[in-house]
């Protein structure tokens, strides 16, 4: 249903990936397969970490974290594809759409910051490495990962109060797969130029900034890992940042192109770098930890060993 008259709405129609009848059985397989491969990965992941006592230790404590952000993100996002084809309704309530926005922007900005996280550890690490165990101790661990839960649920909020603002909307049919600011913003009669504002200077500092960080952490990292004289030391030091630098690159690669372009009505585009982001970054997560990571592996095999010894 398409609003002739602006008009406040009491719910949303999600367009989805495709509206063509003839390509819904193949999504919903698609996003099936990849939605179980994801939420399986990030499982093992996260059980890995909890059930092996040599995983106890603060990358892998923040590689946990990053495990059940990944699966809440893709349920959060993934979800109405699903729910769409099983139910037929592609509709969400004016309440649930803001909800889901909400838990969507969170789950990024927790992203952002475990990973900038992670990488402070790798730093001290490798550039300091004497000193690890005591720097990255139990508290600060716990104390970094409280904070970049709650600096990703209070980051959002500005922008969920400025949308619970918009008084009208120009139609309640939302090109997307999910609820996200952009779609919103476009459809939207009222005026965007404080959320636009908001949402460039928020998105510069935590695209620019963030990695500001994580290229200054790098920085030292790889000025260390050539100090060290034997190549195998250097191999096994960059060995251990490559699986982090590898989801980085992939992760911020994605964001910037789809907030922070200068096309902001391409929502076609942009539904695709979304896609992409919500499919192919959480899936991605546990295959680079797991398979670039002989901890991980070794880790496996032990707790199928285990099974096989107490199962048979």
């Amino acid at each position: 249903m398409i609003l002739k008259n602006y008009t406040i709405v009491e719910y949303f129609i999600i367009k989805g990936i495709s509206d063509a009848p003839e390509l819904q059985t193949t999504i919903f397989i698609l996003v099936l397969l990849i939605y179980l491969l994801t939420l399986g990965g990030n499982m093992i992941i996260l059980l890995l970490v909890c059930l092996d006592h040599k995983l106890h230790t603060p990358m892998y404590f923040f590689l946990a974290n990053l495990s059940v952000l990944d699966t809440f993100s893709t349920t959060v996002t993934l979800h109405n594809i699903l729910a769409t084809f099983i139910t037929g309704d592609n509709t969400i309530s004016y309440a649930g759409c803001i909800c889901e926005m909400y838990f969507f922007g969170f789950l990024i900005c927790d992203e952002l910051l475990f990973l900038t996280a992670m990488s402070y550890d790798r730093y001290v690490a490798i550039c300091n490495p004497l000193k690890y165990h005591m720097v990255m101790n139990s508290r600060l661990c716990i104390v970094l990962a409280i904070s970049c839960w709650l600096l990703g649920m209070i980051e959002v909020i500005p922008y969920i109060i400025l949308l619970l603002g918009f008084t009208c909307y120009k139609s309640n049919v939302i090109n997307h797969f999910f609820c996200d600011l952009v779609p919103l913003m476009i459809l939207s009669c009222s005026d965007t130029s404080t959320l636009e504002i908001l949402s460039l200077t928020e998105g510069l500092l935590l695209i620019t900034f963030t990695p500001f960080l994580l290229n200054v952490s790098y920085v030292f990292i790889i000025n260390s890992i050539l100090k060290i004289q034997t190549s195998s030391g250097r191999r096994k030091a960059f060995y251990t940042c490559s699986s982090h630098l590898t989801v980085i690159i992939i992760l911020y690669t994605t964001l910037v192109s789809q907030y922070l372009s200068p096309s902001s009505n391409d929502l076609e585009y942009k539904k695709l770098l979304s896609l992409f982001n919500m499919v192919a970054v959480p899936m991605l997560n546990p295959l680079i930890y797991s398979l670039k990571n002989r901890d991980v592996k070794l880790a496996l095999r032990r707790q199928i060993k285990f099974l096989e010894r107490h199962v048979m």
